[in-house]
């Protein structure tokens, strides 16, 4: 074979070659452009905005220094609120969400179109913040912990539905097969043979989602949802610096607990042995 013969075999790859890197440097610049344009629209390069902002910051920082915890007493009760709001939310997402997503799912489900729409009204609980969910449940039931609970308990099953589905599809499918070759019904295989497999992820998911919620639990006491952040944001409204950056400690104390506790569970739970 010719050097000629040799270079017109490779001439093809050569220009699928540059016409990848045009398409790949096409969409990067594209990327770039977009990124761009949405930092410009949102004021990023409104310079003079920054002028006062640094110095801003340091007298707040200094003005919320040394933290006044003298009216810890007083934050037990909040505090108790946006833990059970946190943990009532989530236990109810993870209880609505894992039958809807034995119906969403496509291995499991007694058929398409239910599992298309479950899978759509999965997508609809989701799409919508938390926050708006709690606006709507706390004009529904009244203010206090209940309408956060129900807030975090509705969007956590369109978020965990998601998960729960997925998990549920990537199992091993020889054990349900072995089980209905024996004449199990579907709920024993579910019980028996996809449930088992899928369990570490699906308790993987809800631990993340616990920790997301106390979280949550916290911002939705801005709109009267009760707990630990409508006590931050009166401090704020008050000018009392040193009580709120004391209560932003003990919540920051709270959320690197639970996340402590959810890396324990995650390894009880995931750990091969």
């Amino acid at each position: 074979m010719t050097d000629a013969e040799v270079c017109s075999d490779f001439l093809p790859l050569a220009r699928e070659w540059r016409r990848r890197q045009l398409r790949n440097g096409a969409a990067a610049a594209c990327a770039t452009l977009i990124t761009f344009a949405a930092c410009a629209y949102a004021g990023a390069f409104e310079f003079p905005r920054y002028a006062d902002a640094a110095q801003t910051m340091l007298r707040l920082a200094a003005d919320s220094l040394p933290p006044d915890f003298s009216r810890w007493r007083q934050w037990g009760r909040p505090l108790l609120e946006t833990l059970a709001t946190g943990v009532a939310g989530t236990a109810l997402g993870a209880g609505l969400a894992l039958p809807l997503a034995a119906m969403a799912a496509n291995n499991v489900g007694p058929s398409i179109f239910l599992g298309r729409s479950v899978r759509l009204g999965l997508n609809a609980l989701r799409a919508i913040p938390g926050l708006i969910w709690g606006v709507v449940f706390v004009a529904a039931v009244g203010f206090g912990p209940l309408p956060g609970m129900l807030a975090l308990g509705v969007h956590s099953t369109g978020m965990l539905g998601k998960l729960f589905f997925e998990a549920i599809e990537h199992v091993d499918p020889a054990p349900g097969a072995a089980l209905c070759a024996n004449g199990v019904s579907r709920l024993g295989v579910f019980r028996f043979a996809i449930l088992p497999q899928a369990l570490p992820r699906l308790v993987d998911a809800t631990i993340y989602r616990l920790e997301h919620n106390l979280r949550a639990a916290t911002t939705l006491g801005l709109i009267g949802a009760g707990g630990f952040g409508l006590e931050i944001v009166t401090a704020f409204h008050l000018f009392e610096y040193r009580e709120a950056s004391a209560l932003i400690l003990i919540l920051l104390a709270l959320v690197t607990g639970v996340n402590l506790l959810g890396a324990m569970m995650r390894r009880r739970f995931l750990s091969p042995d």
